[in-house]
């Protein structure tokens, strides 16, 4: 062999081993942003840090707190609006130190309290992700803080009195599933960001750990293992499975509404069942706590009782008088541990608001609307406190016009019609419904329209399952109809109720269609008509 081909033999198996180097490298990097990604999902980035409509983590969701409105930033890698100048150094500094990139103090309403207890290497892993995603140009709006709150130097005096730095550390006595557990709830999960019963924003140190809480005008339930007013009488099974999909087996929880929804949406759903039950081990070996004195309310319990005659009008027809709700349908409210949480903001903001079908169970409509402030209190108070039921009654004054003037959805009809994300399922829809078969339907059509337009959505977008279609169907329901509320023979709110609860009984038990003529009430017992 002569030199000449000696060399280039050589440099040949150089550049092989540097191949095979960067190769290794690529893959390592891969590997890194993809437990990234799955990190940032379990802190929860996407609810905070992607807008309504937005691009994916551009920022601009608005955060209502209690010193005023916090617009989020931008963590896309753009060079101008995002992070995509951004060392590592200077995004370690941000996320667990609570230190901007021109050296300002952050507002607590970031969870860097809870942040700071992340490890170096998973905070590492984040930062790789969200460098690895589309950068997206979009400059951060202005808060909406008034003076003296909009002057950073001055959290100086909350960073003094509440923020402790430092990485979790292991409880030594404990199980490695609890110490994950605990690794998630107390980091990450940042979840006594919402189930403290703190009194400042961001504190995660005060007495009320854990014990339930007011966050954004709802309630964040207790969740220490107390066996009323926690989840000490639930089974880790069904703490997991509300914890996946915002229900749980049986009667116990009713269904996620508010934040903790989009939380189980975005977050929660999307964690390893072993994180999952992980989580709940830990919780578990938290101090148990009552959030209020139970007290006997005699008043509920008899006829006459405040509320009572509201429940019956607007209520009993799907949660049934005994509050037991319809089983795999309809939600009980019979022993229903979140309708007996310490504070009633949850269940007035779903009466006034109303909810999309999630869970398999029927869409709930926006029944609070056809309800006066003091009806909407005393069936709060009435179902709180009703079947063994047992809550503080509403106590603080204005609780339901606050709620009135601050839930804002499809169902009440203050809100714009909701969006089909699936292509597949809009596409299925339009062609089922010809684009226009939903335009100017009454109420008495409802059923023969929707006896042959849901089966076939469901049967053209079977991956898309029957939350989905029945969302969807809602939806384009909306969309077609919303201009036109004022012309309907009932209040939009009713006519979208009743529209939803009989796509979603078409879309789940199609077998039980009744038969009718258009303009005509559905025949009873009538025999199913053929598709």
């Amino acid at each position: 062999m002569t030199r000449l081909n000696a060399l280039g033999s050589g440099w040949l198996a150089v550049a092989a081993l540097l191949s095979v180097g960067t190769a290794h490298a690529q893959e390592a990097d891969a590997d890194l942003i993809k437990r990234g990604e799955y990190l940032a999902t379990a802190g929860d980035c996407t609810a905070c840090h992607t807008k309504t409509g937005g691009k994916y983590m551009a920022g601009n969701f608005k955060l209502d707190t209690p010193i005023g409105a916090i617009k989020t930033p931008n963590l896309t890698p753009d060079d101008e609006t995002g992070i995509g100048k951004w060392s590592y150094e200077t995004f370690e500094k941000a996320f667990r130190h609570g230190i901007g990139d021109e050296g300002e103090y952050l507002y607590p309403a970031f969870p860097f309290s809870w942040y700071t207890k992340v490890s170096d290497d998973d905070t590492k892993a984040i930062f790789a992700y969200l460098k690895s995603l589309t950068p997206v140009k979009e400059k951060r709006e202005d808060n909406e803080i008034p003076f003296p709150f909009n002057v950073r130097t001055a959290l100086i005096t909350w960073r003094t009195a509440f923020f402790t730095e430092g990485r979790f550390e292991p409880d030594p006595k404990a199980s490695a599933e609890v110490n994950r557990g605990g690794y998630l709830v107390e980091g990450l999960g940042h979840c006594g960001m919402c189930h403290n019963e703190r009194k400042l924003v961001g504190n995660s140190s005060l007495a009320g750990r854990f014990g339930g809480g007011v966050i954004d005008g709802w309630y964040a339930p207790n969740i220490t293992p107390d066996g009323h007013q926690g989840i000490g009488a639930w089974s880790d099974e069904e703490v997991v499975s509300y914890l996946k999909t915002g229900t749980a087996p049986g009667n116990r929880p009713g269904v996620a509404a508010g934040p903790m929804r989009q939380t189980i949406e975005e977050s929660l759903s999307k964690m390893t069942d072993a994180d999952l039950k992980a989580m709940v081990a830990y919780l578990r070996t938290i101090p148990a706590k009552q959030t209020y004195k139970e007290k006997d309310l005699q008043a509920f319990n008899q006829p006459g009782a405040p509320g009572a005659d509201t429940y019956l009008t607007y209520c009993s027809s799907c949660h049934r008088p005994d509050g037991k709700g319809v089983e795999g349908a309809i939600p009980a409210l019979a022993g229903n541990t979140s309708i007996q949480s310490g504070g009633p903001e949850t269940i007035i903001n779903v009466i006034v608001g109303g909810l999309s079908a999630q869970s398999g169970y029927a869409p709930m409509p926006a029944i609070g609307q056809e309800m006066t402030d003091q009806q909407i209190k005393d069936v709060t108070d009435y179902i709180r406190n009703s079947w063994g039921n047992k809550a503080p009654v509403v106590s603080e004054s204005g609780v339901v016009a606050t709620a009135r003037g601050k839930i804002k959805t499809m169902m009440a009809g203050n809100a714009p019609c909701s969006t089909i994300e699936n292509e597949g399922l809009k596409a299925s829809i339009e062609e089922a419904t010809g684009r226009d078969a939903l335009k100017g339907l009454k109420p008495n059509d409802f059923v023969p329209v929707l006896a042959r337009v849901a089966p076939k959505v469901k049967a053209a977008a079977p991956e898309a399952g029957d939350d989905a279609v029945v969302n969807g169907l809602l939806s384009a329901f909306c969309k077609a109809n919303r201009s036109d509320q004022d012309a309907e023979p009932l209040p939009w709110p009713a006519t979208i109720g009743s529209f939803g609860n009989i796509a979603y009984s078409q879309v789940k038990n199609p077998e039980k269609r009744a038969e009718a003529s258009p303009g005509q009430p559905p025949a009873s017992g009538a025999t199913p008509p053929k598709p």
